[in-house]
This record gives structure tokens, sequence and C-alpha cells, in this order.
């Protein structure tokens, strides 16, 4: 007889930046005070491009497109020290996510936080949580190739020895998205501050506000 159809995913595979917390704001505002201090004027625009990038490819562009003068190395140093000391002061939790990663977490499901964040800032959140919530963390300072490579996910899925068609990720941008496909996860896309568009192999959800744990694996049947 065929198995019955899980009610849970195998894990789940969260985004940070934008999915998990609402630090989009936070780097924002810090690419607006580096690019003011050198001489420059940013946009939102341009800040927009950058959701869902590796650091140092954000920091490129950022070099490319102002007066700014540090090389792309210390200009992620600066913008992460920003946002980090933002981060100590208040964490601003996406809608929903704190809640759904707890009962995931009662309901024995192992969670990952597959960041292109570095090592620094996934700290600073994840010291406000209870230990053992994330059984991996995947930062963008510990892969060769950031999101939308799928290495990130691979890695997260090797760590955890698990199946990525039998988990689930959860992203808020188009590179974070098309990572997670790419390395055959089954994804929700909750857009925040930039649009996602349909891609084949992702579920878009406005919010994660009020869903639950048994519901995830539903939104990919059939």
């Amino acid at each position: 007889m065929p198995e019955d159809p899980p009610t849970l995913p195998d894990a789940v595979l969260w985004d940070m930046d934008g999915t998990l917390v609402d630090t989009e704001p936070y780097w924002i505002a810090a690419e607006y005070a580096i690019v003011a201090e050198h001489g420059g004027l940013w946009s939102d625009e341009l800040a927009h491009q950058l959701v869902g990038n590796p650091l140092l490819v954000s920091a490129e562009f950022i070099i490319a497109n102002s007066p700014v003068t540090l090389t792309p190395e210390q200009l992620v140093d600066d913008l992460l020290a920003r946002v980090v000391r933002q981060v100590q002061e208040h964490i601003p939790w996406r809608a929903g996510a704190r809640e759904l990663l707890f009962e995931l977490n009662d309901l024995g499901v192992r969670c990952a936080l597959v960041t292109m964040s570095w090592t620094s800032l996934a700290e600073a959140v994840t010291a406000s949580l209870p230990q053992g919530l994330f059984a991996v963390v995947v930062t963008g300072d510990l892969v060769t190739h950031g999101k939308p490579h799928p290495e990130p996910y691979l890695a997260a899925c090797a760590a955890l020895d698990a199946r990525p068609e039998r988990c689930i990720a959860i992203e808020d941008s188009a590179t974070g998205v098309r990572s997670a496909v790419a390395a055959g996860v089954p994804t929700l896309a909750v857009p925040h501050v930039v649009d996602v568009p349909a891609i084949p192999g992702a579920v878009r959800l406005d919010s994660l506000d009020g869903v639950r744990a048994r519901e995830l694996v539903g939104y990919f049947a059939g």
C-alpha cells in the first residue's frame, strides 16, 4: 500500500533578512548613511536591487554606483557593524515568523537558518532565541557561492542529512527563492520589500501571519 503523505516537512529552511526578521530597513538605512558620509546620494531604487544578494556582491554594487572608496570587504564590515548594533537594540520579527518557528520546534521539525548575512549578524539574531531552535546555520561568509546559487540550501540540507524535496524553504526575495528552488527545495515566497515573480517550484504567500506548521506541506500538494 502506498505510504500516507507526510503532514510535516522533514525540515524548514529559513531565510533571515526580510523573512524571519524585518531587517531590510536597517540595511537600507546603513547604505544611505555610508553613501552620504562619502558625499554621495543613495535611493530606494538602488537599495532594492540589493535585497537577497551576497554581501560582497552588494558592496561591489554600492561602490560602482556611489563615491564610496572603501574596499568591498571594508564596506561589508561597516554595513554589518551598523545593522548588528540596531539588531542588538531591537529585533523586528516578521509577522507570524517567530510563532511558526516555535511551533515547528515544539513538533520536532528541525530548522536551518540560510542567510547571505554574515555570521556576526546571524549570531545577533539567534542570540535572542532559545538555544537549539536552529539545528544548522549557513551564512554568506561560509559558502563559496551565494544566492541565487543553490549552494547555501544544498549545504543546509547536507548538514541536516535531509533530502531537499522533503524540506520547505521560506524566502522573501527572488534571489533567495531561485537559490532554494535550484537546490530542489519546495519554497514559500513571502515578498516583503521587493516583489517576487512567479517562479516554478515556489508558492507565494502574502504573509506568515496565522500560518501553522501542519499547513506547510499542503501548499505543495498536487
